[in-house]
């Protein structure tokens, strides 16, 4: 048989019965564009979380207070919430550390925030003009805390687009309105680029105060602070430099094991990396899931093959008869069920990237379609054609001529 002939004989066998071939891909349509689906989806989370890491800062290296033993999934104790991190390691760090660009202490918290008659509950962060650079923070209108306001404990606020929406109303004045915090009153001097909400919490939600102004009015302890940022020079010394400042802490907190240090050192690398083999894992979790449907598409072709092949019994007598090889038997109903496979794949890459393409356009999360995944889903689905095709192609290729013609 030419491959003219095989594929003639594959149309005509495929478009025989329409609904029962459309029924047998079904399967395959819906496992390939699952795993496409899923498989974008999760890439598209992991860059979108890693675009918020980084969106925080560069070359960055956060210190927090609290024990660094972990419990069940990594939850520390009292990490952030413990005052183990004071004023004074702060300025060590400073003084003895080198590689540094620049450092930021910070104490944080959420509060209930009212203007004008309206309420929200966000996160108040008591930092000083190092933050701005630390983290990457722009300024759209007015400036942003000043040497100044933390040296004379100044009530003034920088609050982010979110903060100004839900307060004033969406892109009203911000700039010299009074809000109070936690029932104090504090006047806006600064509104923030909007960075996104993304998947490391809404920098965008968020109110900047006084370092100073923090400590006593909110917190009431001027000597511990909750975090410490740090920008070292370059990414290059950041292993160094986190390296130097546990030595430093481990020192001055007078702990001779790193396993009992009450405090905690985390590069920005080190969070992307923990961020990214979350969500990889969550991205293969997935595709297995969906890939399922693939093995129950396959499990549907076979048993359609195995239908044909005996619908056809006497079809395959008069062949052998007039002279077709087993070969010629084997690769003409494989053809067939590759074929099927194939459409029913080229389908599914087809809807899995619309459904991709629609959860972006809804603003739910930027997925990503790789060449990748859509090669791989035509190597799945033709695999799944030659793997479950091939017993009924064999099963035809060995029956006996002479039975096939009596067959009734």
């Amino acid at each position: 048989m030419t491959t003219a002939d095989i594929l003639h004989e594959t149309i005509s066998a495929l478009t025989a019965n329409k609904v029962r071939t459309s029924l047998t891909m079904l399967g395959i349509i819906i496992g390939i564009s699952s795993v496409i689906a899923m498989v974008s989806i999760g890439q598209g989370a992991q860059s979108s979380i890693q675009s918020s890491i980084q969106s925080i800062g560069s070359n960055l290296i956060i210190v927090s207070p609290g024990a660094t033993r972990n419990f069940g999934y990594g939850a520390s104790s009292g990490r952030g919430a413990a005052k183990t991190l004071t004023m004074k390691d702060v300025e060590a760090i400073a003084a003895e550390v080198g590689n540094i660009q620049a450092l930021s202490p910070e104490v944080n918290g959420r509060y209930q925030i009212t203007a004008k008659g309206t309420n929200t509950n966000t996160s108040v962060i008591g930092s000083k003009s190092a933050y701005a650079g630390v983290h990457n923070v722009t300024i759209d209108e007015g400036s942003f805390i000043g040497d100044q306001d933390v040296s004379v404990r100044s009530k003034v606020a920088v609050i982010g687009p979110t903060v100004r929406d839900d307060l004033f109303g969406v892109g009203a004045e911000a700039i010299g309105q009074s809000i109070r915090i936690n029932g104090m009153e504090f006047k806006v001097v600064g509104l923030t680029k909007s960075k996104g909400s993304g998947g490391f919490g809404n920098q965008d939600d968020t109110i900047y105060i006084p370092l100073s102004t923090a400590q006593l009015f909110l917190v009431g302890d001027s000597t511990y602070v909750t975090s410490l940022s740090i920008s070292a020079t370059d990414a290059s010394v950041m292993t160094q430099v986190q390296a130097d400042i546990t030595d430093l802490l481990l020192a001055r907190h007078k702990i001779s094991n790193a396993a009992n240090a009450d405090f905690n050192v985390l590069n920005q690398a080190d969070i992307v990396s923990a961020a990214s083999s979350v969500t990889g894992t969550f991205t293969i979790l997935l595709a297995a899931v969906a890939g399922i449907s693939l093995l129950v598409g396959g499990i549907g072709i076979m048993n359609m093959m195995l239908t044909t092949v005996t619908e056809r019994t006497k079809e395959i007598g008069l062949r052998k008869a007039i002279g077709a090889t087993r070969r010629d038997i084997n690769i003409q109903f494989l053809t067939e069920a590759v074929a099927l496979t194939l459409i029913g794949g080229a389908i599914g890459v087809i809807l899995g990237w619309g459904a991709s393409y629609a959860v972006t356009s809804f603003g739910i999360l930027e997925t990503q379609v790789s060449t990748t995944s859509v090669l791989l889903a035509f190597g799945v689905s033709a695999l799944i054609g030659i793997v479950f095709g091939y017993y009924p192609a064999r099963r035809a290729s060995r029956l006996n001529p002479i039975e096939a013609l009596r067959y009734e």
